[in-house]
């Protein structure tokens, strides 16, 4: 018989029921290090003092009252993100799928208000992925993920990622705007050129178009910067965020300037959920954190010593992992076997890692890691990698 819950994931027979820094405790009584960080979302780690105080508190003030009225805490955390980025005006919903919806939305409301009801197509990119929705499958671009689920949503081109030979060719009278990781995650850690990204900023002047980007995975302090885009040097038109953003309490928003933001008027769009109370008290606290002094710092020096590790890594993983790739907490080793094989002996090493596509094992620590941690997950990662690699080559004497 079907379980209660669908069978939609392909989950690890493990369950966990405490948590504290970046260490979970299973409820077989074992202790994990943890570099997926419930897929880079817990920004603060586990059971921090003052985002358990502050969603508790809200809690017991008022959960949700709707977007039919005011939300004061909705209100100072768009203000903090408006006073520490280059947005003038924020809308929260409940998810990255949500945020990347909302950021095409308001790309084509633009364009449509601006006097240009034609362009309505998005240009997105080879390897993107931007949630599963049946719109953002459609500008994730990749058949796995739309497989089943009927024809694509119109509107959505795709290019090569970070090759600006291609870009312009790309461009049509219909683009009304360019989404763009910078850095793909799902698909392998792969950070853009400064060369593509300025690229695309010339061309969306030159052209009218609007540039966005999907910050999900790379915002909220995980490259070491507050957003991934700051290390371009490149304004955006307007962003999506979610993941850290509530540190584990789902939240997600669209950043965006005034010549995009003001268009989105009373009944264009709409959240039931959206920006309330309890998810912006989170949202507060965290960015609070993250904002601090030296806390980024912290996360760039962090980030930079565990590049360092992940190459000796590498040079000690008997030929299981051949490169590491990433910028700051967001590190991706390249595997030689299968990624799924890697992960299951890191997993018995009680280090939690994430898959991402091109066989690389993706790490993803919360932003609170220490360098001893990242020695510890590196030790963990060598141990892993050394047995497996003892085991494959049992494999093949055997066969021989």
């Amino acid at each position: 018989m079907i379980p209660a819950l669908m069978p939609n994931y392909k989950r690890a027979d493990l369950a966990f029921e405490q948590g504290e820094g970046v260490w979970l405790t299973a409820t077989n009584g074992r202790r994990y290090l943890d570099f997926g960080a419930g897929i880079a979302v817990s920004s603060l780690g586990h059971a921090h003092p003052k985002l358990v105080k502050a969603i508790a508190d809200q809690a017991a003030k008022v959960m949700h009252v709707s977007n039919l009225y005011r939300i004061p805490e909705g209100e100072r955390l768009a203000e903090t993100l408006v006073e520490n980025t280059f947005a003038d005006s924020v809308l929260f919903c409940n998810s990255g799928a949500e945020a990347n919806e909302g950021m095409a939305k308001l790309m084509r409301r633009a364009q449509f208000e601006n006097g240009h009801p034609e362009r309505t197509r998005i240009l997105c990119f080879n390897g993107a992925f931007h949630g599963r929705t049946l719109a953002m499958i459609s500008a994730t671009g990749n058949p796995a993920y739309q497989k089943g689920f009927g024809p694509v949503v119109e509107g959505f081109d795709h290019a090569p990622f970070s090759n600006s030979n291609t870009l312009r060719a790309a461009i049509t009278p219909e683009t009304a705007g360019i989404i763009v990781e910078p850095v793909q995650g799902e698909s392998g850690i792969k950070p853009a050129t400064k060369e593509f990204m300025a690229a695309l900023r010339a061309v969306c002047d030159e052209y009218g178009l609007y540039l966005g980007f999907d910050e999900v995975q790379t915002g909220v302090g995980r490259t070491g910067k507050l957003f991934a885009h700051e290390w371009y040097g490149v304004k955006p038109d307007v962003i999506s965020v979610a993941k850290g953003l509530g540190g584990g309490f789902p939240i997600g928003a669209v950043l965006a300037t005034e010549a995009l933001a003001k268009h989105l008027t009373p009944g264009t769009h709409g959240t039931t959920f959206g920006g309330n109370p309890l998810a912006c008290s989170a949202g507060l606290t965290v960015l609070g954190e993250i904002l601090s002094p030296g806390f980024l710092e912290q996360v760039r020096r962090v980030g930079d010593a565990f590049g360092v590790m992940l190459e000796d890594v590498v040079r000690r993983s008997g030929g299981i992992f051949d490169g590491v790739r990433g910028i700051g907490l967001m590190r991706g080793l390249h595997c030689v076997p299968p990624v799924g094989e890697v992960v299951a002996a890191v997993l018995d090493q009680q280090l939690l890692t994430v898959t991402a596509g091109d066989n690389v094992l993706r790490l993803v620590p919360p932003l609170i890691v220490t360098e001893d941690d990242c020695r510890e997950a590196c030790e963990r990662l060598v141990k892993a990698a050394q047995i497996l690699a003892a085991e494959t080559a049992d494999k093949q004497e055997k066969v021989s």
